[in-house]
C-alpha cells in the first residue's frame, strides 16, 4: 500500500490507521511525502513502527511521487491509497484476498466521504459486473482507491498528464491482466475533492487527450458529449442528497 501526503496534517491520521488496522497481516506500506512543512512528517514518524518505508523529498508532482512509490515496492500487489482515503472496514484486505491469491487485478466499490468521514454515497461511476480496459471509455469507472493491480504488470505513471494520469495507468495495467477479479464490496473509502474536481475544465482536456490514445479520436468526442451532459444532473443529485 503506498500513501503519497503533502501538507495533509489534518488527513494522514485516518489513512494511516485504516491501513494498520488491517487484519491482514501481510502488508508492505511505504509513504511518500513530498517534504510538509504543516507537522505532516511528524505524524507520519509517530507511526514509523508499522511503516515499512518512509521517504519525505520534494517531487514534481502527485504522479511522480506516486512513482517514487512504486519503484520502493516490493510486494506482489500494489494498491495507492493517498492521504484522507482509508480501507474501508478492518477486514477489507483479508475478504478480498480469500476470494482469490493469484488475480492480476482485484476491483470494487468506492464510499466518497468528506472531510468528517460522513457518507456521501456512491461514485457517480460505479464498476461494471466485468472490468476492462474497454470499461473506461467513458471514465473512470473504478477509483483508483479500489483497484489492486499485480505489481509486475505496474508502468511508471506517464508524467505527461497533470490530472489524469490515473486514468491513463489503470488503462495500461487492464490491458495487460487476464485475471480481474470484481470483489463485489466495498474496498475504499475516498475523501471528496481531488486536482480533477478543482481544475475540471483542465482535466477534461486533457483526459480527452489520452482517450484518443486508447479509443480513438471519433469514439472519444462521443463519449465526451455524453460525459459532458451528464455532469450537471450528477451535481443536481449530489447536491439533493446533501
Amino acid at each position: 500500500i503506498i500513501t503519497v501526503v503533502f501538507n495533509g496534517k489534518a488527513l494522514i491520521e485516518r489513512t494511516i490507521n485504516s491501513v494498520l488496522s488491517q487484519t491482514y497481516s501481510a502488508i508492505e506500506y511505504i509513504i511518500i511525502d513530498g517534504g510538509s512543512s504543516d507537522g505532516t512528517l511528524d505524524i507520519v514518524q509517530s507511526y514509523k513502527s508499522g511503516i515499512t518505508k518512509i521517504i519525505s523529498e520534494k517531487d514534481n508532482g502527485i504522479y511522480d511521487a506516486m512513482n517514487k512509490g512504486l519503484h520502493a515496492a516490493s510486494g506482489d500487489y500494489v494498491l495507492f491509497l493517498n492521504a484522507g482515503d482509508e480501507l474501508y472496514a478492518k477486514e477489507t484486505l483479508a475478504n478480498i484476498f480469500a476470494i482469490s491469491t493469484d488475480a492480476d487485478v482485484y476491483y470494487g466499490n468506492t464510499a466518497i466521504v468528506n472531510e468528517n468521514g460522513e457518507s456521501l454515497g456512491d461514485r457517480r461511476l460505479t464498476p461494471p459486473s466485468q472490468l476492462t480496459w474497454k470499461s473506461l471509455k467513458f471514465g473512470m469507472c473504478v477509483s483508483h482507491q479500489s483497484f489492486i493491480a499485480k505489481r509486475s504488470l505496474c508502468d511508471s505513471y506517464n508524467l505527461q498528464y497533470k490530472i489524469s494520469s490515473d486514468i491513463d495507468w489503470v488503462i495500461q495495467v487492464l490491458k495487460k491482466s487476464s485475471k480481474i477479479i470484481n470483489t463485489h464490496q466495498y474496498i475504499s473509502k475516498y475523501l471528496e475533492g481531488g486536482a480533477s474536481d478543482k481544475y475540471r475544465a483542465s482535466a477534461l482536456l486533457e483526459r480527452f487527450k489520452l482517450m484518443v490514445k486508447h479509443y480513438g479520436f471519433f469514439q472519444t468526442l462521443c463519449n465526451h458529449f455524453y460525459i459532458a451532459l451528464r455532469y450537471p444532473f450528477h451535481k443536481l443529485s449530489r447536491r439533493s442528497m446533501t
